[in-house]
């Protein structure tokens, strides 16, 4: 079971680094930095909720999240990093984004995230997942920019 679990920690983490090599750069748009923690709880549908920040232009943004899911089951929390590309403004980052993803943590194990909003502006996040988490789940997620 252990060795399962290295296994798709390692797959996560290499499919998070082939994703970044791949994503073709915005010449004219601009890229923020994003923080998240984010706590997920459910028993078929799930819902989770957090709060994080959007450093851009050397000006730092307070975000909201929210979602739900589909097919959860389990309690987890994570904490992500990563980009927001295709920014024009910090208000580009606000709206729905939406995921199909499949995944399995057992106490911990790394999260990867490539989510795509209305306006075109692409978040893609990472973390360490705590809890217990088993998903095969559309889910969906917004983003409000302010406190």
């Amino acid at each position: 079971m252990f060795g399962f679990i290295r296994i798709a920690k390692f797959g996560a983490v290499a499919a998070a680094a082939l994703m970044l090599l791949t994503v073709p750069s915005g010449s004219q748009a601009a890229i923020g930095r994003v923080h998240a923690k984010v706590l997920k709880a459910g028993f078929i549908v799930g819902a989770g909720g957090g709060n994080g920040t959007l450093t851009f232009k050397g000006h730092r943004y307070p975000l909201k999240f929210g979602g739900l899911s589909v097919g959860t089951i389990g309690v987890a929390s994570v904490e992500l990093v990563g980009t927001a590309s295709n920014l024009e403004t910090a208000e580009d980052i606000a709206g729905s984004y939406t995921a199909v993803g499949a995944g399995i943590a057992v106490i911990g194990g790394a999260k990867v995230a490539r989510l795509q909003n209305a306006r075109g502006v692409v978040l893609e996040l990472h973390g360490v997942q705590i809890g217990l988490d088993v998903s095969l789940n559309l889910s969906g997620m917004t983003v409000a920019i302010g406190s």
